[in-house]
């Protein structure tokens, strides 16, 4: 029995720096696509930007990492990719809104993932989605949004910019006139130039990357945060969770339970447990290298990170929200019959 137990602790021993040296082999002068589903100014893709510039060196092999775009429907189209086609090789890593880890349960058509079934690496930040008013609207309070119509941009009818615009129009009496439709920073430009004065759903930590002159001037006021806590910048800007009827509390906080893993970076499901342990562990060090969060602090990038187990407990854990809750979720990101024409008009527009 004894010299069992020896033969099985040997083999084990013996079996851990050969499996290194495998991932070592196997990513050796390979090149690791680091993916972004949004557009190439946003602020998902200066984060993808940022882990393509430094998670090679802390990967076995040290392989090469590339930035590459797949944008589309707030990041569903990378998702789908990375789900249904990409290899399962361990070469092809992503980021997507952290909203589309939970897709399947608020908005369930033309989803074909389960949310669980990726293999969660990292993701690098906390989010706390705000909703603000252009400065010179003069719209500067939740009353001044519940006594006249206000106009919201959009850049997409289920998207969270619109989904928070809608959410509060039902739960908190606002009279957002959302229109979808704009494409990455076309929102903001819209907000400088007056063709919209609102703009709900979008991450402050985005704001701060994209905009900080806009902050720092003040030339927009912040109503509510969308999030499970606060940002720690704006601890005086109200929750909205906090502010609206207990019947709608549960399904406000599922609207923002995804915050809490933000620029979150998925692999494919099932690639070898090896790789997926090697770039688990690539991302950990990553967020801890100096030459990294110099690089993050340069542009404005918050760090503040979340590791691939703990994410999986948490999207586990969201999964089993009831039904009741998730099915008023999905009403908030049900667009009324008037956004759809405005969506419909301003296609049109473009067209001509």
């Amino acid at each position: 029995m004894k010299g069992t137990f020896a033969t099985t602790a040997v083999a084990l021993l013996v079996a851990a720096p050969a499996q290194a040296a495998s991932v070592a082999e196997f990513y050796k002068g390979k090149i690791i696509n680091v993916y972004s589903g949004h557009s190439k100014g946003g602020a998902y893709s200066a984060y993808a930007r940022l882990v393509a510039r430094h998670i090679g060196k802390h990967i076995p092999g040290n392989p090469t990492a590339v930035f590459r775009l797949k944008p589309g429907a707030s990041g569903l189209v990378l998702a789908h990719w990375l789900h249904d086609a990409a290899p399962k090789d361990g070469v092809h890593i992503g980021t997507f809104h952290e909203r589309i880890t939970i897709e399947p349960m608020i908005a369930p058509k033309g989803i074909k993932f389960d949310g669980r079934d990726f293999t969660w690496l990292a993701a690098l930040a906390k989010n706390a989605s705000v909703c603000f008013t252009w400065g010179a609207s003069g719209l500067k309070t939740l009353k001044d949004l519940q006594a006249k119509v206000v106009v919201a941009g959009a850049s997409g009818t289920t998207a969270t910019d619109a989904v928070m615009a809608r959410m509060m129009n039902k739960t908190l009496g606002t009279k957002f006139k959302i229109i979808s439709g704009y494409r990455g920073a076309d929102i903001l430009l819209a907000l400088e130039r007056g063709e919209v004065q609102a703009r709900c759903g979008f991450g402050y930590p985005s704001l701060k990357t994209t905009r900080p002159d806009w902050l720092r001037d003040k030339k927009i006021n912040i109503i509510a945060q969308l999030s499970s806590v606060p940002h720690p910048e704006i601890p005086n800007v109200p929750m909205l969770k906090d502010l609206v009827k207990p019947e709608h509390k549960a399904a406000v906080e599922l609207g923002g339970a995804t915050d809490v893993f933000a620029r979150p970076y998925a692999a494919p499901p099932r690639i070898p447990a090896e790789r997926a342990a090697a770039l688990r562990t690539a991302f950990q060090a990553m967020v801890k290298d100096k030459d990294f969060l110099a690089d993050a602090k340069k542009q404005n990038l918050e760090i503040d990170p979340i590791f691939g187990d703990a994410m999986s407990k948490e999207i586990d854990k969201l999964y089993k929200t009831p039904k009741a809750v998730a099915a008023q979720v999905i009403e908030f990101r049900t667009p009324l019959s008037d956004e759809q024409k405005i969506k419909r008009k301003n296609k049109k527009k473009k067209a001509e």
